[in-house]
């Protein structure tokens, strides 16, 4: 299976709400809603299959990843170059990658983790060639919650800034660390600390709000693509507002609510999403 068959889900009617300033399709909203939908059910057929094998825990799994995945990946051309640790593939299945291929490096034991200075290395090499080659073709690189030097990771900002290289770097973090106690949103003083010193446009997102990241990764990669340079999102899981103020959004539930203020989403919707893709997972568990 490629990236081509799985297909965006049939039109829906016009949405009751128009959007602000950067109008996205509607079919392009049920993509990204299918796509976190996706990220959800291969992470638990994932877990399932782990704990019957004795093969212990996903290595990398967290919802918190699945918006900055769907939203960040799903415009990528073929040719670009997508970095990513192999024990985290859902990006590259977002991109393509087949689920057999998803479902055996979600495994991690099969498939160790390269270094995280090594995968920035090549994906600064990558976006090196794609500038010289003039391609308009870019890379992304992604950062995991606490496993990449950060001696690596700064030195790699500090580079791609004064090459103005064609590349978008993803960081992520599980905790939004004080804010989630003040039970605040970054505010603009948080938004380009990390990647001012490096000369390039750093912004922070809500990692559950997956039409958030589409529009922010949309505006990073159009802004590389044109010879402008590098970019820095940081993914940080903003907490909730619900009553109690405690945790996190869910990315699907958050955008199920999205949807619904559209007059998009519907509960057929979610089972022709889940239905489809749980004859997909069914196919490719025997292979992984």
């Amino acid at each position: 299976m490629t990236a081509k068959s799985r297909q965006p889900l049939p039109t829906v009617p016009p949405p009751a709400i128009p959007d602000g300033f950067s109008l996205i399709p509607n079919q392009k909203l049920i993509l990204l809603y299918s796509r976190l939908v996706m990220c959800r059910m291969i992470e638990e057929r994932a877990r399932i299959l782990l704990k019957n094998r004795g093969l212990g825990r996903i290595p990398d799994a967290a919802p918190e990843r699945w918006a900055a995945a769907v939203g960040v990946v799903i415009d990528l051309l073929p040719e670009d170059t997508l970095s990513t640790s192999p024990r985290d593939p859902i990006p590259q299945f977002i991109k393509g990658l087949p689920l057999q291929g998803v479902l055996a490096g979600l495994g991690g034991k099969r498939f160790p983790s390269p270094p995280a200075g090594a995968r920035l290395r090549l994906a600064l090499a990558a976006a090196q060639a794609h500038e010289e080659a003039s391609n308009k073709n870019i890379a992304t690189v992604w950062q995991g919650r606490a496993n990449s030097s950060q001696a690596s990771w700064h030195q790699s900002l500090r580079l791609a800034g004064e090459r103005r290289l064609p590349i978008v770097f993803v960081s992520f973090s599980s905790r939004s660390g004080q804010l989630e106690t003040r039970g605040q949103r970054p505010g603009k003083k948080e938004i380009a600390l990390e990647a001012r010193p490096f000369g390039f446009p750093a912004i922070t997102v809500d990692g559950s709000d997956v039409v958030a990241v589409y529009r922010v990764a949309s505006e990073s990669i159009a802004h590389a693509r044109r010879g402008n340079g590098p970019t820095l999102i940081q993914c940080v899981p903003w907490p909730s507002s619900g009553p109690s103020g405690a945790g996190h959004q869910d990315p699907i539930l958050f955008m199920e609510n999205y949807l619904r203020a559209k007059g998009l989403f519907t509960h057929e919707l979610r089972e022709e999403v889940a239905n489809r893709f749980d004859r997909e997972l069914d196919s490719a568990i025997p292979a992984a």
